[in-house]
C-alpha cells in the first residue's frame, strides 16, 4: 500500500487531451486556465482595515492618521466657543471674562493654590468643557462633510 502512494500517477481528462501532448497545442490553449474553489486566486483579496507597510507589518484596525487633524477644524471651533461664551449672560457678565477674571484673583496670590471652594474651578470646567464639545462637533461635521456623510 505504501508504494502505491509513492508512485507518481497522471490525472487524465483535467481540460482536454492537450495535456498529454504539448507539442501540437496552440496559444489559445496553453492560455486556457482551470479555476476551481479550491485553488486560491492569483488576486489577493484586499482587506480594507490593513495598510501596507502600517504599523511596521502588523494588523490594524484603524487608519495610521485615525485624528486627520485640521487646524481648520481648531480655528473655527475656538471662534465658534468663543463667541457664545463672550454674551454677558451671567449677571451681566460672560463666562470667558468670569473664567479669566478668575485667573486674574488665582495669580494674585501665586504661590498658594485655588482653594477647593474657589468660583475658578467651576468657571474652568465649565468653559473647557463647552470648548471641547464645539471642537468635538465641528471635527465630527468638518470631516463628515469632506466625506460626504452629509
Amino acid at each position: 500500500m505504501a508504494a502505491t502512494f509513492a508512485t507518481a500517477s497522471t490525472v487524465v481528462g483535467l481540460g482536454s487531451s492537450s495535456l498529454s501532448s504539448p507539442s501540437r497545442v496552440s496559444a489559445a490553449a496553453k492560455r486556457t486556465c482551470l479555476t476551481s474553489g479550491f485553488v486560491r486566486s492569483s488576486v489577493g483579496v484586499r482587506n480594507p482595515l490593513r495598510q501596507a507597510r502600517a504599523s511596521g507589518g502588523k494588523f490594524t484596525c484603524f487608519e495610521r492618521d485615525w485624528l486627520r487633524k485640521d487646524l481648520n477644524v481648531i480655528g473655527f471651533g475656538l471662534i465658534g466657543w468663543l463667541a457664545p461664551s463672550s454674551v454677558p449672560a451671567i449677571d451681566g457678565k460672560s463666562l470667558t471674562g468670569l473664567f479669566f477674571e478668575s485667573i486674574g484673583t488665582e495669580l494674585a496670590h501665586f504661590p498658594t493654590p485655588p482653594a477647593l471652594t474657589s468660583q475658578f474651578w467651576l468657571w474652568l470646567i465649565t468653559w473647557h468643557l463647552g470648548l471641547f464639545v464645539v471642537l468635538t462637533f465641528g471635527q465630527i461635521g468638518f470631516k463628515g462633510r469632506t466625506d460626504k456623510y452629509f
